[in-house]
């Protein structure tokens, strides 16, 4: 288990590794076509040290890798602000935003499709501002020592968490599947008219080809998920890089080995086979929301 900048060393690593194998070179051939010593293209691959966007570059060239796409995300992985593509906007927001946080964003902006399970609150992507402004005050409350400072942090935040919503309007949007515990649907999070406005939002959304929600019901008893809700990002260029983050009160943990992502991989498939399916879901919120 790694926290995000170490992943993000070791998985950049890995595939700078496995595309210099790809273009039948050496370690050492490799240093010599971009003027370095072999042991530090041995360090970037191994993750034992960082990399600067310049030299990713660099190796990219290299290797002949000419497809933007995993160049932009390779890129993304070493710190790039210039990608292309998905602008890297929540660097304006350095000064609110810790290190963990940025590194989410940074995934997710990248990925190809997401898969999360949400037990307390609504996933992120699909929130109405409102509610976002709710569910952050109460995350954040008391954090900072002036009202003012208070009020300008939770705006910056309110407003990052809406901009990540983008993802799913993008070219292509990001592919979002989620399991809701009948808790978020139920819980009561900024008055009962705020919360009319999020299921609605949730409907809307549902409907969206590139969103798949479903709901578990309390009917169906326990269940995998009852441990925490965790999130699973994909890349479509290379499943090397797919990534299960955990979040916590204060930090992020990110798992990254192949039997971590085969076990939350198995039991968000099973949670789905236990949940409704998205058009009984549909009904179900419609219920609980009073037609919403």
């Amino acid at each position: 288990m790694q926290y995000g900048p170490a992943v993000r060393r070791r998985k950049l690593g890995a595939e700078l590794r496995a595309l210099r194998t790809g273009a039948g070179l050496t370690s050492g051939e490799a240093a010599r076509l971009v003027g370095w010593h072999q042991s530090k293209v041995s360090r970037i691959e191994t993750g034992a040290s960082g990399v600067k966007p310049a030299d990713v570059r660099l190796l990219l060239d290299a290797y002949g890798v000419r497809d933007s796409q995993l160049r932009e995300l390779l890129l993304a992985l070493a710190g790039a602000d210039d990608g292309g593509g998905r602008h890297h906007w929540w660097h304006a927001y350095r000064g609110v935003l810790p290190p963990t946080y940025r590194d989410f964003i940074s995934l997710e902006s990248q990925a190809s499709a997401m898969r999360t399970l949400e037990t307390s609150v609504v996933p992120g992507l699909l929130q109405t501002p409102e509610y976002a402004r709710a569910v952050t005050r109460a995350a954040v409350g008391g954090l900072a020592a002036e009202a003012a400072t208070a009020d300008e942090r939770l705006d910056a935040l309110v407003a990052v968490r809406l901009a990540r919503q983008d993802v799913l309007r993008g070219d292509p949007p990001l592919e979002l599947s989620a399991v809701l515990d009948e808790a978020v649907l139920r819980r009561e999070v900024g008055g009962p008219e705020v919360m009319t406005r999020q299921l609605r939002r949730l409907m809307e959304a549902a409907r969206l080809p590139q969103v798949r929600l479903q709901v578990l019901p309390f009917a169906a008893g326990e269940h995998v998920g009852v441990t925490g809700p965790f999130v699973i990002f994909s890349f479509s260029r290379t499943s090397d890089l797919d990534v299960v983050v955990l979040d916590h009160l204060t930090s992020s943990l990110y798992l990254e080995r192949k039997e971590d992502l085969q076990a939350y991989t198995e039991a968000f498939n099973a949670l789905q086979v236990h949940a409704l399916s998205p058009e009984d879901s549909l009904d179900y919120i419609a219920a609980i929301g009073g037609g919403a």
